[in-house]
């Protein structure tokens, strides 16, 4: 399964947030690799590997979505997760009509994003 063999990236400026998320994906056994801005990511070597992206909606220079469809233009068709601390109804459609498989409120409770990366790959 892709998320078994791929990698997890997380992009977030929040370098907190970055390190505690690594460390809840690692622990269920997931490699993770963090990009502190969507600039960064576009350049990542293990971008094009990446089974998932766990990506902030706000950040400095390019959003989250902005960073989707820098991915989409290059032909990167890996699924996302919008992470965000105040999901409106109109970034619901946004991420929706993006194609993020799931938008998700911070701070993360219980075991959504863990249960949306696995959805992804397969796995339940």
């Amino acid at each position: 399964m892709c998320v078994e063999q791929g990698i997890v990236m997380v992009v977030d400026d929040d370098l907190a947030v970055c390190e505690a998320l690594k460390f809840t994906l690692e622990l269920e056994g997931l490699s993770v690799r963090l990009c502190r801005s969507g600039a960064e990511a576009l350049r990542h070597p293990d971008l094009a590997k990446a089974c998932c992206i766990v990506v902030d909606y706000r950040m400095p220079g390019m959003d989250g979505l902005q960073f989707l469809e820098h991915l989409a233009q290059r032909q990167l068709n890996i699924p996302a997760i919008l992470i965000t601390a105040q999901p409106s109804h109109s970034l619901h459609r946004r991420a929706k009509a993006a194609g993020v498989h799931r938008l998700l409120e911070k701070p993360l409770m219980d075991s959504a994003l863990v249960d949306s990366i696995h959805a992804i790959g397969g796995r339940s």
